[in-house]
């Protein structure tokens, strides 16, 4: 009987035969491990009164006591709402709006206008956050030209970005606006490889386009849209902090405010490294509770998960 060859023998052979490949692998893995791993020593501070004159290891340690004192701040419901609320709203219109223009552009039969379409889409996503942001604060002042044409429609002549009330939807609307394009590439990429002679076959038997997309296309992309909602659950706290902290002001701050730009002021403006590290630890675990909850939910549902 031949002896199974162990795991380091098999890796060595897989080296010695694919060395090159290994080699390209190596600044990826460098990245990871000094930009991922090496950092999450620093978690530490989130137990401990953190000195940077002490540094981590001498610093005294204080238990849970960030943890107890987030809970007990007066902005801690309010930021876990504006925080919960912001990714809702992401999921709940900007997750389907990548889906829908992928279906509407596979029924599209002009190649060139396919392109142009395409092109035109994926633009606002390669253009700088700040350029965006600019533009927004331009545009949607009490002066600026989107506010303009609203108001000759009949709405109320308001700094949009300047009004708690109205923060939600200018973020979630230019979410939508900058990324449902590129966010469809993944979706267009499932349609592409659909056999096509499902569709010649629902056509011989007299589906339309509608049938087909929502007998066809749609079955056939499920699990793809299963495996980024799942990835999408996963980061449901984790809105990013960037466009907030160029469009938020202290007047929005009651519906603006969320996890990631409360961390920014309590550790870069207010030095509290030690509380923003607790905060960011809580929010990450709860990220990872839901990605857990949401793939064993897709697995016993659909049989559609991660892992």
């Amino acid at each position: 009987m031949k002896k199974k060859e162990s795991f380091g023998s098999r890796l060595k052979k897989d080296m010695i035969r694919n060395k090159w490949i290994y080699v390209m692998a190596i600044p990826v893995i460098l990245f990871y491990v000094i930009f991922c791993y090496v950092p999450m020593g620093g978690v530490i501070i989130a137990f401990k009164d953190y000195n940077v004159r002490l540094g981590i290891l001498k610093s005294p340690w204080v238990g849970l006591q960030w943890f107890r004192d987030f809970f007990s701040s007066y902005s801690f419901m309010r930021i876990l709402r504006n925080t919960i609320m912001t990714s809702l709203l992401d999921i709940i219109f900007g997750f389907p709006a990548p889906i829908i223009f992928a279906l509407l552009l596979n029924e599209l039969r002009s190649s060139k206008l396919k392109k142009f379409t395409q092109t035109m889409t994926y633009i606002p996503y390669f253009i700088s956050l700040v350029v965006i942001c600019g533009l927004m604060i331009q545009f949607l002042g009490s002066d600026g030209l989107i506010t303009n044409i609203l108001t000759f429609f009949g709405a109320p002549k308001v700094n949009y970005l300047g009004d708690a009330k109205y923060f939600w939807t200018v973020y979630t609307i230019s979410g939508i606006w900058q990324g449902f394009g590129w966010g469809s590439i993944i979706y267009i990429a499932a349609i592409s490889g659909i056999d096509q002679g499902l569709y010649e076959a629902a056509l011989i038997d007299g589906a339309n386009r509608w049938k087909r997309a929502l007998h066809i296309t749609m079955p056939s992309i499920m699990p793809t849209i299963i495996v980024m909602f799942i990835l999408r659950m996963g980061s449901i706290l984790s809105v990013g902090s960037e466009k907030t902290l160029l469009l938020y002001t202290p007047t929005t701050y009651e519906t603006a405010d969320i996890i990631s730009t409360y961390i920014f002021r309590k550790g870069l403006i207010d030095g509290n490294y030690a509380y923003s590290t607790a905060v960011n630890l809580l929010n990450s675990a709860i990220c990872f509770l839901f990605l857990i909850i949401t793939n064993q939910i897709s697995k016993k549902v659909s049989e559609t998960s991660l892992w």
